[in-house]
């Protein structure tokens, strides 16, 4: 890894779970061993810098979706999940602060990557295959519900399955009724 990456490393994790007022180059130099001289040296500013994050956010977007896209079942999408857990902290922590532009503009980008390759998937495991644009939704409101609930502890496989049972079992209510499920939160 060169220098330059060590930077983009670890300011990634702060970033993941600490959010953006985790980031103070003094913060991450002393992580990382290095004096302030050597950051001014890669980036300008801590806006450069952040912008780099986000960049660097974009490229390991792309992957998850490849992965995603490959994927054949729950348990490979759980593992893709828990493979790329600071992946998805970073994308909470967008999430959260999507007051700031660029941040909702990378969390919009991230979605935009990710869906496509997710959806097919997707619609298999909460038994929508036959209702593309009812899955669609379902995946939305799925994906804001699961930003808000992960965190470091609870992202493994044991969540992420009882998470998809739920799913399913608003699904399988709403397939029955053919009414639109009353949900209380804790999806």
């Amino acid at each position: 890894m060169d220098k330059e990456q060590i930077w983009i490393e670890y300011g990634y994790q702060i970033f993941a779970n600490e959010g953006p007022q985790g980031l103070r180059i003094e913060k991450l130099a002393k992580s990382i061993q290095k004096n302030k001289s050597s950051f001014y040296h890669f980036f300008a500013d801590l806006e450069v810098f952040t912008q780099r994050l986000l960049d660097f956010h974009l490229e390991q977007a792309k992957e998850i979706a490849r992965k995603e896209s490959e994927a054949q079942n729950e348990s490979e999408l759980a593992h893709i999940i828990v493979e790329h857990k600071r992946d998805l902290l970073f994308n909470r922590q967008l999430r959260f602060h999507r007051e700031n532009p660029d941040f909702k503009a990378c969390f919009q980008k991230v979605n935009e990557v990710s869906l496509p390759g997710l959806l097919p998937v997707w619609k298999e495991i909460i038994g929508l295959d036959e209702n593309n644009y009812l899955a669609k939704m379902v995946l939305m409101l799925s994906i804001e519900n699961f930003f808000l609930q992960i965190t470091d502890e609870t992202l493994n496989e044991t969540w992420i399955f009882a998470y998809l049972d739920k799913i399913r079992e608003m699904v399988k209510l709403f397939k029955n009724t053919n009414s639109i499920p009353i949900m209380d939160g804790s999806v």
